[in-house]
């Protein structure tokens, strides 16, 4: 890389103030030119007008939402993206980089990255790259996010009102033409982090999630935020390429960590050229 553009960004969760200059340093010792971008207002603008500055790569020191809309924007023809880990949940970062620091994960992907295309899914015009929650069960990670920030009245009030949204409207889906299903929710993970597909494959792994009663709603809640949800009974498996989901309202969703709110009728798609990562050797 002769040229890499880094978007720092201090307000994010874990990057802290002085990551200006530890890139600027990291750069320096690896003898990289670049410029170090701290955007104080709109972030969105900031990442277009780097993207479109064409360098060989843009790393981005960030939370989910920042890294999942580097991805997006840039696409497969842009410059690739290193989504360092710098937010909570840091979900794109540890899928290519592990439990790394975003010093580390920086000073390797100058040695050793290299561009790496990913697939990815798109729900309601909006990608992701590891995976997407639709449903009620989206509400949790308000819970979980409240939780790791020690905020135990806020926490509480968050986890009750994800336990009052569930059964109050749920999903109707139909999956690659298959009949139509009810479910509290759906999950879409890709192949990055799939455990059923391979990197190769040209779908995404869909998981109905379908809880019979409180009881299993609150385990639920419990497994996602301990993120290990897949594991619960009242999950059942498949895969899709395109599908529909439609509900009586706006349907929450959790799209690569980012919380958001949709129509309530979208339209699911698998991409299979999604972006292009700086990735390191397995």
């Amino acid at each position: 890389m002769r040229r890499v553009e880094i978007i720092a960004n201090t307000a994010s969760g874990s990057v802290g103030a002085d990551a200006p200059a530890i890139a600027e340093r990291i750069l320096a010792e690896q003898g990289v030119a670049g410029t170090v971008h701290t955007p104080d207002g709109d972030l969105a603008a900031c990442l277009r007008r780097v993207i479109d500055s064409d360098p060989d790569a843009v790393f981005v020191i960030a939370g989910d939402g920042t890294a999942r809309a580097a991805a997006e924007m840039s696409g497969p023809d842009g410059p690739p993206i290193a989504p360092l880990p710098g937010g909570t949940m840091n979900m794109l970062p540890r899928a290519f980089y592990g439990e790394r620091s975003w010093p580390e994960a920086m000073a390797a992907c100058l040695t050793d990255g290299a561009p790496r295309m990913v697939s990815g899914g798109e729900v309601a015009g909006r990608l992701f790259f590891v995976a997407a929650i639709l449903g009620s069960p989206a509400l949790w990670a308000d819970a979980r996010e409240a939780a790791r920030a020690g905020q135990i009245r806020l926490t509480a009030l968050r986890a009750q009102r994800a336990f009052r949204r569930a059964f109050s409207g749920r999903l109707r889906f139909t999956l690659d033409g298959r009949p139509k299903q009810k479910a509290e929710a759906l999950t879409l993970m890709c192949p990055l982090v799939s455990t059923v597909l391979d990197e190769d494959d040209r779908a995404l792994e869909a998981a109905a999630v379908d809880p019979s009663n409180a009881i299993e709603i609150f385990r639920l809640g419990v497994s996602a935020l301990s993120g290990t949800w897949r594991d619960d009974p009242s999950v059942s498996m498949g895969r899709c390429r395109v599908g529909r989901v439609w509900a009586g309202g706006r349907i929450p969703a959790l799209l690569d960590g980012e919380p958001m709110r949709l129509g309530p009728e979208i339209q699911i798609r698998f991409r299979p050229k999604a972006f292009r990562a700086v990735a390191l050797p397995e």
